[in-house]
């Protein structure tokens, strides 16, 4: 009885992580600017790292590839913001925390030579796997914008 609770728990589990089906090893991203023209405004997606040559990113039937090789920049940086509204709303100790979004930054060129970027917001525990990832499959060090950034990405 206890072993098919937990294959059940483990299936629930599995099944309720947004945007990240069973078996897939893509990191839940949202793709949130850059020169991509198919893709405007904040759009969530898997950004498929381990995938052979190339990295991917999927979201709503459209399908971005970079081969590693062409990828000439890694960067990572935070914006930190203050919950003022959750402050004035629920408590005023919430102040004191602080809610961090972590951006990564692909520079690339395309089959054409032109510079391309593409900007994601990456979940605070998927943002030291994909940096480590990308540094492994394009040969490139991570940029960090600023000394906490880098403090964060390598903590």
């Amino acid at each position: 009885m206890f072993r098919s609770s937990s294959a059940v728990l483990l299936l629930i589990v599995a099944m309720a992580q947004p945007g990240v089906p069973a078996g897939h090893g893509g990191s839940h991203v949202h793709y949130v600017g850059g020169t991509l023209a198919e893709l405007s405004g904040r759009v969530p997606g898997q950004l498929e790292i381990s995938a052979g040559d190339t990295l991917r990113f999927e979201t709503h039937g459209t399908q971005v590839s970079v081969p590693y090789s062409s990828v000439n920049l890694i960067e990572y940086g935070l914006r930190v913001n203050r919950r003022y509204v959750a402050a004035v709303l629920i408590s005023p100790l919430l102040l004191l925390s602080k809610k961090r979004s972590h951006f990564v930054t692909v520079g690339y060129a395309d089959a054409d030579g032109r510079q391309q970027a593409m900007v994601f917001q990456v979940d605070k525990g998927d943002v030291r796997a994909v940096l480590v990832s990308l540094e492994a499959r394009t040969g490139r060090k991570v940029e960090y914008q600023d000394e906490e950034a880098r403090k964060a990405g390598k903590g």
